[in-house]
């Protein structure tokens, strides 16, 4: 949590300093972009339509981003391992057969949508929008902005230029990795309103302790 939000953050200052998005292998202040944030930039070079700059603070921005980066890829490293070791996988996020269908997500969203409060199955095991969600958070989106980030280091590019080129190029790169962060940012956002809806307090015990307490316990 420390890590990606540190890379939110520095990822936000990157972006100041050149908000506009190209599609390709080049792209700089005189090529036409395939879209532009509407914010003012922090270089006076890059055109905003503002007639003022922001601050720059791209040098440690992009230090602390890498950095920040090397922590997240070592923490799901290990969380990755663990989670095969234990079978966390396997055994709670894949869906079971009677999950695998609409008819289970939209069961879901309508519970939602009804505000019904959450039963006790609810508190020891995901339902099949989380199940989902969270298996193409763990091995889709990460992975993928982790790709598109080392995708932008001319290191990188150098040494496998292969795996920089099936995305388009480096400024592709650049735009898929906008969009990725997009949404797991999208995806941080709902997870904590969910918890928040289903009781943070609870919700927060349960997964710093293990332990989700019973009504026998509460009373």
């Amino acid at each position: 949590m420390v890590s990606f939000v540190a890379l939110l953050v520095t990822g936000a200052e990157i972006l100041i300093s050149h908000p506009r998005f190209y599609w390709g292998e080049t792209g700089n202040s005189g090529t036409h972009p395939m879209f532009t944030i509407p914010i003012p930039s922090s270089r006076d070079t890059v055109p905003s339509g503002y007639s003022y700059v922001m601050p720059d603070q791209n040098g440690w921005s992009r230090y602390l981003h890498f950095e920040a980066a090397w922590v997240l890829v070592l923490t799901g490293v290990v969380y990755l391992i663990a989670g095969l070791f234990t079978r966390h996988f396997s055994r709670n996020l894949y869906p079971p057969p009677v999950d695998r269908n609409w008819r289970a997500f939209r069961d879901v969203f309508a519970k939602h949508l009804r505000r019904a409060p959450p039963d006790a199955t609810e508190s020891r095991a995901y339902n099949a929008v989380q199940r989902t969600t969270y298996l193409l958070v763990i091995f889709v989106l990460f992975p993928l902005v982790i790709w598109t980030g080392l995708a932008l280091s001319p290191a990188f590019d150098s040494a496998v230029p292969a795996a920089v080129n099936v995305l388009g190029g480096r400024q592709s790169a650049r735009t898929l990795h906008f969009f990725v962060s997009g949404f797991l940012v999208f995806f941080l956002v709902v997870h904590v309103a969910m918890i928040l809806l289903a009781g943070f307090k609870s919700r927060m015990r349960a997964m710093i302790t293990g332990h989700v307490e019973t009504p026998s316990e509460r009373i």
